[in-house]
């Protein structure tokens, strides 16, 4: 029986027209599947190469004529800016697997065990790390984020933002961020945005592309944001985290064991009921918990001023008692009243001068006070 280990050693033979060396040396063959005499597979080509695209199918089926295979179902598409930094480094051998390049080529780089030794992550940095976390998504977890990490700001305070939901990045959409990072020197700046310095995945992927990867990547690219990226002097650096409770999170827990967390759901019981694990999480790695946000807790109307608690009632109050911590602040369900024509447009920020807006400095305040700092 044909074995994909028979399939790439056989197509060892064949060569990537643009880059000139094997696509299995390189990684290029993906999502391989065998079933008896049957291939298929997809193959990613530089996007210069597409035009031989056929030529390349031609090889691969000559390679694998060898193992009785006829006709190998193939999918040909081109590599994304980051899968050409990736195999870059594989065929440079300049970097670790897992290199990513930012839209002006600017590198990040892993760097391994003693991280700590050389960022912001050394105990005597002095930066408050809070993680912003949810048990699910769609309660709003990267609009706290935000909005807290500006209304800092507004306080006077020297704050950084990273988007760590890699898969779901959001953060530079929702603070209207248009410009990508630059590289001076060895060191990657964030991108500065009502006084808070930004880095998010969203920075190195082109056209909203999915990213594909399994946990250990992800703990790589999260190193990169701490020993790339040239935060300067910092108060407070905000971790936007994916929801629940999967390998971000837990890297989070592992390399920042000083950080904080707040954890955000909406006052549906369900909601509550999942962000608790995220909660116990935290308490289990022994991280503090700051306190419960809940957002939507109520929708208002513009005409009445009615309320209608369109998720129920009480969520929030039951998670922070349930963690044995405070209720910080319940957020209404709504959106900033922003236009696109405002020179600081934003889709997700509100006003400082505004009724939500004053509500995140209120929410601000008590994570100070909570902090000492």
């Amino acid at each position: 029986m044909v074995t994909k280990e028979n399939i790439l050693e056989a197509l060892q033979s064949v060569i990537e027209p643009t880059l000139k060396q094997s696509l299995t040396g390189l990684g290029l063959v993906r999502d391989m599947m065998v079933r008896d005499s049957s291939v298929s597979m997809s193959v990613l080509l530089h996007p210069d190469s597409m035009g031989q695209a056929a030529e390349v199918e031609r090889d691969i089926a000559q390679a694998l004529s060898a193992l009785a295979i006829s006709v190998p179902n193939l999918r040909i598409r081109a590599m994304t800016e980051y899968e050409r930094s990736e195999v870059s480094a594989k065929s440079e051998g300049a970097a670790p697997q897992g290199e990513a390049k930012a839209k002006d080529n600017a590198p990040i780089r892993g760097h391994g065990s003693g991280l700590e030794q050389h960022t912001i992550l050394h105990p005597e940095s002095g930066v408050e790390f809070i993680a912003i976390a949810s048990g699910k998504g769609g309660v709003g977890k990267s609009t706290v984020t935000v909005n807290l990490a500006v209304a800092l700001a507004r306080k006077g305070k020297r704050v950084g933002l990273i988007d760590s939901d890699i898969y779901g990045f959001s953060v530079p959409d929702m603070m209207g961020i248009e410009e990508r990072p630059e590289q001076v020197g060895d060191k990657i700046k964030p991108i500065e945005r009502f006084g808070v310095k930004v880095i998010s995945m969203g920075f190195f992927v082109e056209d909203n592309s999915p990213i594909v990867w399994r946990g250990p990547m992800l703990g790589k690219m999260l190193r990169n944001f701490f020993a790339e990226i040239d935060w300067g002097e910092l108060d407070y650096l905000l971790l936007d985290l994916p929801p629940g409770t999967g390998d971000v999170a837990l890297d989070v827990h592992q390399m920042i064991p000083q950080s904080k967390e707040i954890i955000v759901t909406t006052p549906h019981a369900t909601a509550a009921f999942v962000a608790a694990r995220a909660g116990a999480m935290a308490i289990k790695t022994n991280h503090e918990i700051i306190g419960v946000v809940e957002n939507m807790s109520y929708f208002e109307s513009k005409e009445t001023g009615n309320r209608e608690y369109v998720f129920g009632r009480g969520g929030g109050g039951k998670l922070a008692e349930t963690l044995n911590t405070s209720l910080l602040a319940q957020f209404p369900l709504g959106a900033p009243d922003n236009h696109p024509s405002e020179p600081d447009f934003s889709p997700s920020v509100y006003k400082a001068e505004s009724e939500i807006g004053q509500e995140y400095l209120a929410l601000a305040q008590s994570v100070i006070d909570r902090c000492g700092k």
